[in-house]
């Protein structure tokens, strides 16, 4: 299971869940548009400290954002 695409997938869904967009996201949690875009896409490697950032702005738990999805399931 490929951690960073997990996350990205969680914080995507997460931040649609709640009606933001990526700048929206961006300006909750003081990270650049392009850092979460990057993100998103598992291009991103966060600290555990960012990972905790990004779930305030979410209106989450750091745990949600780790969580297995089912396409990690299926991953194997």
């Amino acid at each position: 299971m490929d951690m960073r695409r997990l996350l990205g997938r969680n914080v995507k869904r997460c931040r649609i869940e709640a009606g933001l967009t990526q700048e929206q996201l961006s300006e909750l949690s003081g990270f650049s548009q392009q850092y979460i875009s990057d993100m998103e896409r598992g291009l991103r490697n966060p600290t555990i400290v960012s990972l905790y950032e990004l779930a305030q702005a979410l209106g989450t738990t750091p745990v949600v954002l780790i969580t297995p999805d089912e396409e990690a399931a299926a991953e194997g």
